[in-house]
């Protein structure tokens, strides 16, 4: 069963897990679109993801407020329609994860939230459908993070496009290529500390597959002044404190560094060599290592450094005045260092470091130089040496992502994406020739950017036959003309006053400009203005009305930027350098060119003119970056500011063009797809034709034919609040929806969930039926060859072994061993055993005999000491009087105890008397006298040497047990017995005639402690007794109903006793 599984985000969209091709799908229903839709129930607290949705789009008000809230959201992306807007929030965001690369892979661009990988995604998939090579241009002021924006799109490409071995080197590659270029073309400036100081223009190259396999980067007018020169809290370029960091003693020592920046003078002016942002070592490992990937060798790299090391020794060094007014240089040290890092003779550098040559009438002459001369040659021959690095660097890098198709070398069968990082408009308090380069290429891409984004809109209304409706704007290319123009622009002007003899300065420039331009609309100076202006503007000042607003421009400068000349002499001694960089960056063919090199303005309209085709050569995409303070806090949005970037980047503008004419359009499949719940006559499917699906929703609805058009494959609304109504229905509807799609859904999870279990149990019971069924059949089929294997057995049961009767003998011998396993004897009195078959009667004996003396073990092995001497006493009773004496049965059953006397009954006095003899049996007994037979009570106690007969306290008879002669006891069940003494010994008066009521104990009690086992008479009848010397009496015994014990008539004493068994 397929999951469905929502997640909620903080703009209220519905984001559904991506399938196979990054598509949103939903288990039960088509692609799901509509993604910024889903937002607008949001709208409220967070803002619209889109400008264009903004009921009252001409207010700037309205425009900052939906940036607000979606800043304190932390929703730094929106968008103009296809162009995205993106606010630096100074902090990380978990929004760049792989996770939400394949989010937005595959996408339609407004089906997810806005996005810089949806802007990438959106120009790789044209690419690659359409087949047409695509550009990004990325936009804004210093620390805006246009430099982040390109890397997260390098990213984007290198995670999420295919890959191979060779396509892995180049991703690598392009994206070492970025800490290289920010490391030699990226400074600290007072707004950004990794401030891009050239502008970029980048080409990624991709094969038919869609795998990167190459690009190409151009830079524009690198800040060479930067070198020699930096405004208080800004740095030079980062590759300077990196070496200086970062690289280890042998190297610095190698190229006559010291580890401290405040030791160079061109690191010192701004006063800020220390960023807390920035760790200039871990840079250096990362610049390195990076210099590797992209392929450098060490060589390269070891003279590239010794050519940034040489810009540094430049800067040190130190120029004295001579008594004439003519430099000379003071520091002989920073020469040696100079001349061994560029490779060149030290006597020729010293030279041309302070001499110019002139060639006056085919002679050449050397002109010495004044303080101020030379210090200008030191610093233009810095600039020098590290602009044209850089380009060389550029084209180093542009060589190792060079496209080589191995297969087909010939072949250009590649399609391009280009990353345009440039510069945004610039204001500052003081406008000089970079900012006014800076703003003349904004008003190019601002005029590309009107006249892509007309015609895109105009191409879709044609396709879809909906009437174009002109559009009224600002065009700037009266500003461009002003700029650039042919004799008459700015540019041409300045080349003019450059290259003109006689005495130019900045001054006869803006003069010049004075009287050629003094009637143009958007150009004023101070002389030019009116009153109210010429108080706000400097004499040495000219202001053009860009697009997106007024600059002030001061032209000190501008003469010696733009013809940034080099000396002859100097370009003569680098161009012998031993260097390989520098020997290519100063190529000896300068030398023998008599044609004057072009100016900084032209080449830099020249290359702009180039960019501009392009760029129309390629379908645009436009990222438009904010910086929101410039205190770089996050989560501070100071609205003054971003009014002021609003305004310089035209974003009101790009607004009021996508607005003129509808504010929203759709495929049909998708706006049908997304509101039909809204009509009865199109949910839950509508079969017809898309456009009358469309029509008859919003019919009902009830759209007013002003509100929307149809056109071939879309639906184009004109005003937001028609889409806001819409969607708000369609908010209300969901509940409805989902309540009903939760109870079919239930039903149906639930019937399926029945379905399966009654499948199953059929199956189960099914199964469970043909095990019990084969069970029968297996044991009926057993059972009926047992009966049968078993009479043919009994049959012949009396022959010898045999197959046809061995299992009915096995059998019986089987069946009487279970029979004895279930009925063996518990006790070892138990005598049963059960009958054997003849052929086992010797294994039943032996089992038999094995069996009882098993139970013998067992219970011997369990007995106690005590038990143990009971049994003794017990066997020697019954050795006496076992089938002798009818009472004998009776007295089995009764245990034995130690004494019928407790000490309590026995008088202190016959303990006394008895001595050290320990007294092991007492028995109260009755004694008849003999002479008439008197009954007398005593005590008959047993030692381990004799018995004594006591009453009360006195002990009235003294027997040793080795003068009895022997016991005399009748058959019957009476307790009287005779204790027969000799009547030789004068301390006996005869025979003892004693009863007890435990007879048979006393009696086996007395004959085991005077060891007289044998001595004990049984007699039937009478019994013999003496009494006094010579004198007999006689004891007659007869059965009868009940005891009795008289004095018979014949002067015998008559017991009559009951008989208890019969023998």
């Amino acid at each position: 069963m397929m999951e469905l599984r929502i997640q909620l985000v903080p703009t209220g969209e519905i984001i559904l897990p991506p399938g196979k091709n990054g598509e949103n799908y939903c288990p039960n229903c088509s692609k799901v679109v509509g993604m910024m839709e889903s937002a607008l129930t949001a709208r409220d607290r967070v803002g619209v993801q889109d400008f264009v949705l903004l009921e009252n789009h001409t207010s700037e008000a309205a425009f900052m407020e939906n940036l607000r809230k979606r800043f304190k959201e932390n929703l730094i992306y929106t968008y103009i329609g296809s162009v995205l807007v993106s606010v630096n929030p100074y902090k990380d965001l978990e929004i760049y994860t792989k996770q939400h690369m394949e989010r937005y892979r595959g996408v339609n661009f407004y089906e997810v939230s806005p996005h810089i990988y949806a802007v990438s995604d959106n120009a790789y998939r044209s690419m690659r459908t359409e087949r047409r090579d695509q550009c990004i241009l990325i936009s804004g002021e210093s620390g805006a993070g246009k430099t982040e924006a390109s890397k997260k799109i390098l990213q984007y490409y290198a995670v999420t496009c295919p890959a191979s071995d060779q396509v892995q080197t180049v991703k690598d590659r392009l994206l070492q290529s970025n800490p290289v270029l920010e490391a030699f073309g990226n400074a600290k400036t007072l707004r950004n500390d990794n401030s891009s100081r050239f502008g970029k223009y980048m080409d990624i190259q991709f094969d038919f597959r869609g795998a990167p396999v190459g690009g190409h980067i151009l830079n524009y007018l690198l800040e060479k002044s930067r070198v020699v020169h930096q405004s208080h809290g800004e740095r030079n370029f980062h590759i300077f404190y990196q070496l200086i960091e970062g690289g280890d003693e042998d190297l610095l020592r190698r190229l006559g560094l010291e580890r401290n920046t405040q030791q160079y003078q061109y690191l010192v002016k701004g006063n800020c060599s220390k960023v807390s942002s920035i760790n200039d070592r871990s840079e250096w490992k990362v610049v390195s290592k990076a210099l590797t990937v992209i392929g450098f060798s060490e060589e390269e790299v070891e003279e590239l450094l010794n050519i940034i090391a040489s810009v540094l020794h430049l800067g040190n060094l130190q120029f004295g005045t001579e008594d004439s007014g003519y430099a000379y240089i003071t520091t002989d040290t920073q020469i040696k260092y100079l001349a061994r890092l560029v490779d060149v003779e030290g006597a020729a550098l010293k030279e041309a470091l302070t001499h110019k040559k002139i060639i006056a009438k085919g002679e050449e002459l050397m002109s010495p130089l004044n303080l101020e001369q030379a210090a200008s040659a030191r610093d233009a021959l810095a600039k020098a040496i590290y602009g044209r690095t850089f380009s060389w660097l550029v084209n180093k890098i542009n060589h190792s992502l060079a496209f080589k198709d191995e297969q087909f070398p010939s072949s250009k069968n590649t399609s391009v994406i280009g990353l345009l990082d440039i510069y945004g408009f610039e204001v500052f308090q003081q406008n000089s020739f970079e900012q006014f380069c800076i703003n003349y290429c904004n008003e190019k891409l601002q005029q590309l950017f009107i006249e892509l984004t007309l015609k895109s809109e105009q191409d879709e209304y044609e396709s879809e036959g909906i009437t174009w409706e002109p559009v009224q704007y600002f065009n700037n290319k009266i500003i461009c003309d002003l700029v650039e123009e042919k004799f008459k622009g700015i540019i041409s002007i300045l080349d003019e006053e450059c290259l003109r003899p006689g005495d130019a300065s900045d001054i006869t420039f803006l003069e010049k400009l004075e009287s050629t331009l003094g009637g143009h609309a958007h150009f004023v100076t101070h002389k030019l203005a009116d009153g109210k202006t010429r108080k706000v503007m400097g004499r040495e000042e000219f202001r053009l009305l860009h697009y997106a607003g007024e600059v002030n421009y001061n032209v000190n400068g501008f003469l010696d930027k733009n013809n940034d000349l080099l000396f002859r002499n100097l370009k003569e001694v680098t161009c012998q350098s031993e260097n390989k960089i520098l020997s290519q960056c100063f190529d000896k063919e300068e030398l023998s060119d008599k044609k004057r090199p072009e100016t900084t303005a032209t080449q830099f309209k020249t290359s702009l003119a180039k960019l501009m085709e392009i760029l129309m050569s390629k379908e645009p995409s436009y990222v438009r970056c904010i910086k929101p303070n410039d205190a770089k806090r996050a989560g501070h949005f100071d609205e003054v500011l971003i009014r002021h970037q609003v305004k310089y980047l035209g974003l009101m503008e790009n607004l009021r063009v996508r607005r003129a004419g509808f504010a929203y359009r759709r495929r049909y499949e998708v706006f049908l797809q997304r509101y039909k719940s809204l009509c009865p006559g199109t949910w839950p499917n509508w079969q017809g034709r898309l456009p009358d699906g469309v029509s008859t929703l919003v019919k009902y609805l009830g759209y007013k034919p002003e509100e929307y058009k149809l056109g071939r494959t879309k639906i184009f609304i004109r005003f937001p609040k028609t889409l806001f109504a819409t969607e708000d229905a369609l908010e209300v509807r969901k509940h409805s929806l989902a309540t009903k799609l939760q109870a079919c859904w239930k039903s149906y999870s639930q019937r399926s969930k029945y379905l399966k279990m009654r499948h199953a149990a059929i199956v189960v019971q099914a199964w469970w039926r043909g095990i019990l069924a084969r069970r029968v059949a297996k044991r009926r089929r057993e059972a009926a060859n047992t009966i049968r294997r078993f009479i043919k057995g009994f049959i012949f049961r009396k022959h010898p072994r045999c197959p046809e009767n061995e299992y009915f003998l096995d059998y019986v011998r089987y069946s009487f061993l279970m029979t004895l396993k279930r009925n063996l004897p518990k006790t070892v009195l138990d005598k049963s055993w059960p009958t054997p078959p003849p052929a086992l009667t010797e294994a039943s004996d032996q089992l038999r005999k094995l069996c009882m003396q098993n139970m013998v073990w067992k219970y011997c092995k369990r007995i106690s000491p005590e038990w143990k001497h009971q049994m003794e006493q017990k066997m020697v009773a019954s050795e006496i009087f076992k089938d002798k004496k009818d009472n004998y049965p009776q007295s089995v059953a009764k245990l034995f105890v130690g004494t019928r006397l407790n000490g309590e009954e026995i008088n202190p006095k016959v303990f006394q008397a008895l001595g050290n003899e320990k007294m092991k049996y007492g028995v109260p007994v009755t004694k008849y006298d003999r002479k008439g037979y008197r009954a007398r009570p005593r005590q008959l106690l047993l030692t381990g040497t004799y018995a004594v007969l006591v009453e009360d306290a006195k002990v009235k008879q003294h027997i040793d047990y080795s003068t009895l002669q022997g016991i005399s006891v009748s058959s019957l069940s009476d307790g009287l017995f005779v204790l027969h003494l000799p009547c030789e010994d004068n301390k006996q008066k005869g025979d003892v005639v004693l009863q007890s009521d435990h007879i048979i104990e006393t009696l086996t009690k007395v004959a085991i402690c005077a060891e007289k086992i044998n001595n004990i008479n049984i007699n039937q009848g009478s019994i013999k007794f003496a009494f006094g010397r010579g004198k007999e009496g006689i004891i007659d015994f007869t059965p009868g109903s009940e005891l009795l014990i008289t004095k018979a008539k014949n002067g015998h004493l008559s017991v009559t006793a009951p008989r208890l068994n019969s023998r």
